[in-house]
């Protein structure tokens, strides 16, 4: 590591600095600062941060790391002139934050910090930001998004009257690249198109770091979700309603926000009155949940009913449901709401395979009660579209048995409001 203040030129000119009240208390990010750009980077306080970003020298940094903590928040306005300079002189911003308040880290990322990285810097987290910092705008997959217009992405026309008692359908991947959102994303399309009365659905995406049911359905990520997951104290049934955006005028989709932010940025408590606000005034929610279980993951399963856990046919599925299992007994939560759907499901014809499933079942004592086929390259090339399957490939396998359990569990559904009746 190299002094910026004190730096004489270089045959390799310094391409990123941190920027902190004291980095020694960064010191994870010191390792991986050295890890991925060796000694082409230097460390600056707040105050010559201000002054070398006005120096010739800087033109040839590529981005800068701010290192904040709880201790800084005192000292915000500071803090937001380096991002502003940087940001004037086209300079990228990487924000690492450790224990700073949603309102802050709200505050900070408004100011124009391209990427966030929590910290303690978990394995790998710095070097992909470095590297979606590093790609030219135009090639970035999900650039920040502007606030959307009414033009843009259609806003629920409803008003809030509180007459639901909707279902709540959470969707949890036993492991990555299960297929959760693929799932989430159709079943709440196949449940808005369940019943020609047009059932009124939410899709909430609560995946605040790789949430991707915007992207599966071609909508824009607007900052008003930002806003309400940042102060949901002040939020009620219409100001929630208002972040949703339709699709095709029959889904209400609450997007993940353009931003990367700390899964914890919501509690439980608060995060459960949002939940109970949606089932008030719609029929079905379902919930694109976050493979990591994090403290409002109780809210959602306590109010759920049923909880889909999305697993494969191989061994980390297997483990994590154990896990998952023995974590719920532990904490007395209620584990029988789950629901399991084996995704990417052998055909009829792989006896071999269909074994395999049997013996998972039994050695985990669960029931497998959804098995999914491969719906292959459509589903691919759907997701990538934007588009629901039943839209872009309506005889898809995949697409057919979604149908069919949307169809069951909304005849499930309305039996069971006929009973009450």
């Amino acid at each position: 590591m190299t002094s910026v203040a004190t730096l004489q030129p270089e045959p390799a000119p310094i391409i990123a600095c941190t920027v902190s009240r004291d980095v020694q208390n960064f010191e994870i990010l010191i390792d991986d600062m050295e890890a991925e750009l060796g000694e082409a980077w230097g460390d600056l306080g707040f105050d010559d941060a201000l002054v070398f970003l006005d120096q010739p020298e800087s033109k040839s940094l590529e981005f800068i790391a701010i290192a904040v903590d709880a201790n800084d928040e005192s000292d915000l306005s500071r803090i937001s002139d380096v991002i502003r300079r940087a940001k004037e002189s086209a300079i990228r911003v990487i924000l690492v934050a450790n224990e700073v308040s949603p309102m802050a880290l709200h505050q900070l990322m408004r100011l124009g910090a391209d990427d966030f990285v929590p910290y303690p810097l978990p394995e790998g987290a710095l070097r992909d930001a470095v590297e979606r910092v590093r790609r030219p705008e135009q090639d970035t997959i999900a650039p920040r998004m502007a606030p959307a217009t009414s033009e843009e992405a259609p806003t629920p026309a409803f008003k809030a009257k509180g007459d639901r008692h909707g279902v709540l359908l959470p969707v949890h991947g036993m492991a990555g690249g299960c297929g959760t959102s693929t799932f989430a994303v159709n079943l709440a399309w196949e449940l808005a198109n369940a019943d020609k009365t047009a059932p009124r659905v939410c899709l909430m995406d609560l995946n605040f770091q790789y949430g991707s049911a915007a992207t599966y359905l071609d909508l824009p990520r607007k900052e008003a979700i930002f806003e309400i997951l940042t102060d949901p104290t002040a939020a009620d049934a219409d100001s929630l309603i208002k972040t949703m955006q339709q699709y095709n005028e029959k889904l209400h989709v609450f997007t993940a926000p353009g931003d990367m932010l700390p899964l914890d940025i919501i509690s439980g408590e608060d995060l459960g009155r949002l939940i109970d606000l949606a089932l008030a005034n719609f029929d079905y929610v379902v919930i694109d949940m976050p493979t990591t279980v994090v403290q409002w993951t109780e809210a959602v399963l306590t109010r759920a009913h049923i909880y889909f856990a999305m697993l494969e046919l191989d061994l980390r599925s297997a483990q994590n449901i154990l896990r998952f299992v023995r974590a719920l007994k532990a904490e007395g939560l209620p584990h029988e709401k789950l629901r399991y759907v084996l995704n990417r499901a052998p055909k009829f014809t792989d006896l071999s395979a269909k074994s395999r499933v049997k013996r998972m079942a039994e050695s985990l004592d669960i029931d497998i009660e959804v098995q999914l086929p491969d719906g292959g390259s459509q589903v691919t090339q759907a997701n990538d579209h934007g588009l629901p399957l039943a839209s872009s490939a309506h005889k898809n396998p995949l697409r057919k048995e979604l149908q069919k359990l949307a169809k069951s569990l909304h005849d499930l559904s309305k039996s069971a409001e006929t009973g009450k009746k």
